[in-house]
This record gives structure tokens, sequence and C-alpha cells, in this order.
């Protein structure tokens, strides 16, 4: 018997080589998979703000087609009649003066009832109390229209901005606490539970881990608010009339309805619906694209 022997097996080398890839016809790939470039024209069809422009376009042919129908200007003007007094309106610098006010009073009562929501969102999430507290007051408060609250903001605050930024904080504040809670609630259990690894308090926890994981639902909650406070805003600015002695663009509207002025109210419209596009397209889908869809929580 030998004794000692020690034996090493070493794996076989085998050489290297590089194989050419095929066509991708050759290799069986469904022509349809294949990536083909896109041409000029199909990418104007994959824009965006060019379906949405036929779209406007067309809405705008039908409005002028039933107006010439009506043939009534006092009831219903045409569009080119509602675009000539919003333009002559603009160049007199009578319309952005209105607008001017409104959008003053309408962003400070936003901001408030923003803060006023998170604050009894962060509350809800951290406390018991704070969350039948919320879900009480969204109960009672949040079916209340916010006109209806005018009467009592004036008899509080009297003439003045006070009462507009009163019953426009009422208005943003439920919708965007109930969505925004709604989505708190969403979070998964894993992310809060990571959060309290890194021992996170309360606030920190809503901060850092909260908002951005419920981020949709809060983006979705704050356009609901902002479409919210323009309602309010005109309606109240109809009721109320002027603010300070400045009149913003509900007065406007009310003060062409007295003049019958009817290519000037629906200016006035025109006005509000602009500016809700140029929010809308501007500024939350800029948000939306910065983040929600940046990090792959909305297509």
């Amino acid at each position: 018997m030998t004794a000692g022997v020690n034996v090493k097996w070493e794996s076989p080398v085998r050489p290297e080589y590089e194989v050419p890839l095929a066509p991708a016809h050759a290799a069986g790939v469904p022509a349809a998979s294949i990536v083909a470039p896109v041409s000029p024209l199909q990418r104007l069809r994959q824009a965006g703000w060019l379906r949405k422009g036929i779209l406007l376009g067309l809405i705008a042919a039908l409005w002028e087609a039933v107006a010439r129908w009506t043939d009534n200007d006092l009831l219903l003007p045409g569009f080119l009649q509602t675009a000539k007094a919003l333009v002559e309106g603009i160049a007199s610098g009578e319309l952005p003066g209105y607008i001017g006010v409104s959008l003053a009073v309408l962003l400070q009562g936003y901001l408030a009832g923003v803060l006023g929501a998170f604050l009894l969102t962060t509350l809800a999430i951290s406390t018991r109390v704070g969350r039948d507290l919320l879900e009480t007051l969204t109960a009672m408060f949040n079916p209340l229209p916010a006109i209806a609250l005018l009467p009592v903001a004036l008899l509080w605050f009297g003439l003045g901005k006070g009462s507009l930024i009163f019953v426009l904080m009422h208005s943003v504040m439920w919708p965007l606490a109930l969505n925004t809670y709604a989505g708190f609630r969403s979070v998964p259990e894993t992310l809060r539970m990571a959060g309290r690894n890194y021992g996170l308090g309360n606030v920190r926890m809503v901060t850092q881990i909260l908002v951005p994981a419920a981020l949709p639902a809060i983006l979705s909650g704050l356009k609901i608010g902002w479409a919210f406070a323009w309602r309010t805003l005109i309606a109240a600015e109809l009721v109320f009339g002027t603010t300070s002695g400045k009149g913003g663009l509900g007065w406007y509207i009310f003060q062409s309805r007295n003049e019958l002025s009817t290519d000037k109210v629906f200016a006035g419209l025109a006005a509000v619906i602009l500016i809700g596009l140029l929010f809308e397209n501007i500024v939350f889908q800029q948000v939306e694209r910065l983040t929600v869809r940046r990090w792959g929580m909305q297509r």
C-alpha cells in the first residue's frame, strides 16, 4: 500500500471564443418587437400638448358654431367675440388687476388650508386622539359648503380679506386632509418599521417616510383643494363683492353681468379656466414629473 500520495486535480481550461450576433429577423424575433425609428409625424401624434390643443380647438369651433346658430350675443357670445373681449381686457390692464387681487387672496387661503391639513393629519398619524379628531371634524365640516360660512365669516372678520381667507381655508383643508390621511394609511408597514428602526420620531417619520410614500395621494388632494378654492373664491366674490375696495375676478364677472356685457362675463370665466389650465400643466404636472413619475410611483 502506498502511503502519503497526494493527488492534485485541476479543471480543464476551455478556450474563449466569441459568437457574432445574428440579425433579429434571422434569429426568429418577430418584426413587431423590433424598435423602429420614430418619424417626426409619429412624435407629433405622441405629444400630449398637441392632442389637448386639438381638443380645445374643436371645443372652440363648436362654441362658435352654436353661438352663430343662436344669433344672440346677449345670451351666448361667440368664441371670437369672447377672445376679443379677453384680449382687450388684458391690454387695457383692467383684467390683470382683477386677476392679481383674486390670486393674492387665493394663494393665502390655499396655503393656510394646506398648513391646517398637514397639522391635522400629522396629529392623526401620531396619536389616537388626533385620529378621532380628524375623523370627527371631516365628517362634520367636509359636507358643509364653504360659501355657506361666508355670513359667519363676515361677522367674525368683517369686510376684508380675512373673510375670504377663512372660507378658502375651509374649502381646501378638509378634502386635502382626507386624501393625505388616506395616503398615509396606505403606506406599507415595512416602511414604517424601517423608520422606527432608524429611530425617527413622529414628525420625522411623517416628513421623511410617510410624505414621500403617500405623495401621489397628497398631490391628488392638492389638485382637488385648488379646484375647490377657485370655486369658492369666485362664488364668494360674486356675493361679497370687493376686498378692501379692490375687486377680484368674481366681482368683474358680476359687474359685467349688471352692465349686460356678456362677452366680458365669458372673458372673466375664460380667465378662470386659463389660470386653472396653466397651474395644472405648469405647476402640478412639473411636480409630478420631478417626484412620483421619476420615482416610478406613477405611470
